[in-house]
């Protein structure tokens, strides 16, 4: 299931806070930094460590995209 993480990069905007700021105060290495950046999937513990730090709420970080077009989310392809 595709995620975005543009959320996240727009508070780190509004907070005015770059990467290397999010990667010391939530404790993140940075090749799960470069994961996020390649919207790629990390662990729960990562994203609410994320959200403890900014002092948000999951869906202020991340949203779930729509599977792409014409694919049946049943079907085991």
């Amino acid at each position: 299931m595709p995620v975005s993480y543009n959320k996240l990069w727009k508070l780190l905007i509004d907070k005015e806070m770059n990467k290397t700021d999010l990667r010391m105060v939530a404790g993140i290495s940075s090749g799960t930094l470069a994961k996020l950046g390649k919207n790629e999937s990390v662990t729960t513990d990562i994203l609410v460590r994320i959200c403890h730090a900014l002092n948000c709420d999951i869906g202020d970080i991340m949203e779930i995209l729509p599977d792409e077009k014409g694919k049946d989310e049943n079907e085991d392809n």
